[in-house]
């Protein structure tokens, strides 16, 4: 019996970092260890830094196989610029090369379009439907109105024509899945009957095993992700001020790097990026992993929550929504109102050694193992798909 065909179509995929390309490696794996023929097309990696890496630089199509997995990396023009119309230009370049690629390369009847940017999650939906495939859509994030709440995209002819891209992308799947509760009770709405399942980001590394260990002074708080205006890290460091025994350490690259590089207090040091298993080492010398929004966004749940409370890494939670009563459901660590910097700054002002002691880190690991299986959600994912 020959292996299935399956496309992955997504706007991020490794050696960029981050949460969004390793949901898609993840997967893409899971799926070829089930005896799935899998392939991926995705931009050429550019992903946080707005310029095309080293290796990739002036080609306009690359094919290789990783791990048994054909990867598709298409030619677009980059851009991490705060400029709206100059992003909008980078989505459309990567959106221009796929429609070739769906009209000159012959496509499997499944297709997996990971939804965001809107403009690609889009063309990937026109095209397979045009072409008559069976598409399932993964929705991380609820666009346009993550951009709306954001602050980002106003309401008026652009957003409502994002809106209707929404829906045909909706209307147009065999399958969506949704990355949280909040996610799903905002395409139930819509009123469709699409089936849909909810597939959060859980990791599928191997947890590390913990040794008993003391917590010592300076307590350790660290940052790890995408340096953006969705994060708010560099308000936050020069709002909060981070007393004598508390240090605060960063990891990542993004938007806002610039204004990290060089902080005003010695209590803050920004590593700037790493390996992903070399970050999963240096995690396990921090006793607390902070997770940030600038603001509420109706249906984010962050990854970092599943990854970091794996490692056995108390949280401190400072995002509201859903991801806030996971964590407090689940007994993962602390949480804060969304933007409470009175409440944050007399938290590292009052944390103390046998603070971090109420959420042991092995306590934590447990927990996570216990509610997060990757397993159990991959092989639900796998009879959804059976049945379209």
């Amino acid at each position: 019996m020959k292996p299935t065909p399956i496309l992955l179509v997504s706007n991020y995929y490794p050696p960029e970092r981050g949460a969004a390309p390793n949901r898609i490696q993840v997967l893409a794996n899971a799926l070829h260890r089930k005896g799935y023929k899998v392939a991926v097309v995705c931009p050429m990696p550019n992903y946080p830094t707005g310029k095309v890496f080293a290796e990739f630089k002036g080609k306009l199509y690359a094919k290789t196989i990783e791990n048994g997995i054909t990867i598709h990396r298409l030619w677009l023009w980059p851009s991490k610029s705060s400029n709206k119309f100059l992003r909008l230009c980078s989505m459309l370049s990567f959106s221009f090369s796929l429609k070739w690629f769906f009209i000159l390369k012959r496509i499997p009847k499944l297709v997996f379009v990971q939804y965001s940017p809107v403009f690609v999650g889009f063309t990937a939906v026109l095209w397979s439907r045009l072409l008559r495939k069976k598409t399932v859509l993964n929705v991380s994030d609820l666009w346009p109105l993550a951009g709306l709440e954001m602050g980002l995209l106003r309401k008026g002819f652009y957003y409502s024509i994002l809106e209707a891209m929404e829906r045909f992308c909706y209307r147009s799947s065999q399958l969506i899945l949704g990355q949280s509760e909040e996610i799903l009770s905002h395409i139930a709405s819509k009123k469709l009957k699409t089936p849909v399942l909810l597939y959060q980001n859980f990791p599928a590394f191997t947890p590390p095993t913990l040794a008993a260990q003391q917590t010592k002074l300076p307590i350790k708080i660290v940052y790890a992700g995408l340096l953006g205006v969705a994060q708010g890290i560099s308000e936050i460091v020069s709002t909060i001020n981070f007393p004598a025994h508390v240090e605060f350490h960063i990891y990542g690259d993004g938007p806002e790097a610039n204004l990290l590089a060089h902080p005003k207090n010695l209590q803050v040091i920004y590593h700037g990026t790493v390996a992903r298993d070399i970050l999963h080492a240096e995690l396990a010398t921090y006793d607390i992993a902070f997770i940030p929004l600038a603001k509420r966004i109706y249906g984010s749940v962050p990854s970092k929550i599943f990854e970091y409370a794996r490692l056995g890494l108390p949280l401190l939670y400072m995002g509201g929504g859903e991801g806030g009563t996971i964590v407090s459901e689940t007994g993962l660590g602390w949480v804060l109102p969304v933007q409470d910097y009175l409440g944050l700054q007399q938290f590292i002002d009052d944390i103390t050694q046998d603070e971090i002691q109420k959420f042991p880190k092995k306590l934590v690991q447990e927990r996570a193992v216990a509610n997060f299986n990757f397993e159990a959600q991959f092989n639900s994912f796998l009879r959804a798909i059976d049945s379209i």
